[in-house]
């Protein structure tokens, strides 16, 4: 293909992971092209960080306003910055398409970095589709771009450090929170205490988490552990009216308007998959997660990944390997010598930061009962599918996620899978006596995005 614009590395995503290393590749000399979903850098933790909309910083507090100092790197003479760009191919020949309000552009490269963070756990449990029930993402989301506060009466429920650290934004935003429901078993402190030894490692995640802990109880909001049975329930009108759940012996109903659910975060794999790069099962994680190398190279060796779509770590670890990425990157392409400098050092680092990640692991793995729901519980939400008709596929020689396309159309809704996906594996494998692993995934299809026929029209023209 002709007079196509060409750059030694292009980036996706411009969250930490994706701005550190624009910033490292830049400084050693590399034609750098970074696209990003949204209208500002920053991802999903520095969301709108070069215009905030709170004033009061102490809301959001201060981990959140460390990434300032990240959206200096854009601003490199050799980084090119695209908001609101939406990638929907890449070819083999190391060509990517992209659109940005409607109009496509193609763009070679030499080498690429997937740096498209993490998703949601996906929380399948009775009555998690009602109106009124959203995800703690999405409550950041509003806070952080728009200065939004959920409705109440609100009950936050589920389990993992950003179901405490939306609780305290909240609760200094001044929002009145009914009660936290934490669904994390009490087992799972057993479990992870064979992590200890990583835990004390990580000591400052500890503390911080003891802080929001401290925080919470001094707000007044009422804090039940260990809960299970977690249900949403409707009144007359299908809207969400009260949250049930069991702790211990004891039943307990709560009126809510808003109820915020949390399972943890699980990297995103969309187009990685779509690019047929190998991926493993995590089962402490309980998730799928690229294969790679030590420097981020994944199974294709012009492909990269940094941040946690590689493996949750946080906003500082993502940061660290977005660099170490980096640094490999420009040694390969011979554009600077000394890029290579300093990348022990930032391993050494880096596998400070995730010492703590085991103990989490372990501590914040979700209930049986939103990794492998039952009934009619809706997994596929694009199709209306439920847990009990893709367990009962396997009845009629259904073996794979793909084959369930074919069966009952789960997968194949505007989301493609990215909702449905890690949930249909488990109950497959879960019918099957299989692992995950043997059952497989979704295989994931260009375009991975919507994409109108004016759109793909207009690149050919263009390329003509």
């Amino acid at each position: 293909m002709t007079g196509l614009q060409q750059f030694d590395l292009v980036i996706i995503g411009a969250g930490p992971a994706g701005m550190a290393a624009a910033r490292e590749a830049g400084e050693a000399g590399l034609n750098t092209l970074i696209l990003d979903e949204q209208p500002r850098a920053g991802g999903q933790i520095y969301r709108n960080i070069g215009r905030p909309i709170l004033q009061d910083r102490s809301i959001l507090g201060q981990d959140y306003y460390a990434g300032e100092t990240l959206l200096a790197g854009l601003s490199h003479v050799l980084v090119t910055h695209v908001a609101n760009a939406t990638v929907w191919d890449v070819t083999t020949d190391n060509t990517l398409s992209f659109s940005v309000k409607g109009i496509s552009r193609q763009v070679g490269f030499k080498k690429l970095l997937l740096a498209t963070g993490a998703q949601e756990r996906p929380v399948p449990f009775p009555g998690w589709t009602l109106p009124g029930v959203m995800t703690c993402g999405a409550a950041q989301i509003l806070l952080k771009s728009s200065g939004l506060t959920p409705t109440g009466p609100l009950v936050i429920a589920g389990s993992g450090p950003l179901l405490l650290l939306i609780a305290c934004q909240l609760i200094r935003a001044g929002v009145r929170i009914e009660a936290i429901v934490d669904t994390t078993p009490t087992s799972n402190y057993r479990r992870a205490l064979k992590e200890i030894f990583g835990a004390i490692k990580g000591w400052r995640y500890l503390l911080k988490g003891a802080r929001m802990l401290n925080e919470i109880r001094r707000s007044g909001v009422r804090y039940y552990k260990s809960a299970t049975e977690l249900t949403a329930e409707s009144g007359s009108d299908g809207n969400l009216v009260s949250v049930s759940f069991r702790k211990g012996s004891v039943h307990h109903q709560l009126p809510c308007k808003t109820l915020l659910v949390h399972q943890g975060v699980i990297p995103n794999t969309q187009l990685g998959r779509a690019l047929e790069l190998e991926h493993q099962w995590d089962e402490v994680q309980q998730c799928w997660k690229p294969t790679l190398s030590e420097n981020g190279c994944s199974s294709h060796p012009d492909i990269f990944i940094a941040g946690d779509s590689g493996g949750i770590g946080g906003a500082i670890v993502a940061e660290i390997q977005g660099r170490i990425v980096a640094k490999e990157i420009a040694y390969q392409l011979n554009q600077e010598g000394a890029a290579v400098i300093g990348i022990d050092q930032l391993r050494k680092t880096l596998d400070d930061q995730l010492a703590i990640r085991p103990f989490l692991d372990h501590l914040y793995r979700p209930l049986d009962m939103f990794l492998r729901p039952q009934g009619e519980i809706i997994v596929c939400r694009c199709e209306e599918v439920t847990a009990a008709e893709i367990r009962g596929l396997t009845q009629h020689g259904c073996v794979g996620p793909n084959q369930t396309k074919a069966f009952c159309r789960s997968g194949m809704g505007p989301c493609q899978g990215r909702q449905c996906g890690a949930t249909v594996t488990a109950l497959l494998a879960d019918e099957l006596g299989k692992s995950p692993e043997e059952v497989g995934y979704y295989h994931i299809r260009f375009p991975i995005k919507p994409v109108s026929l004016g759109e793909l029209a207009g690149l050919s023209q263009s390329d003509a």
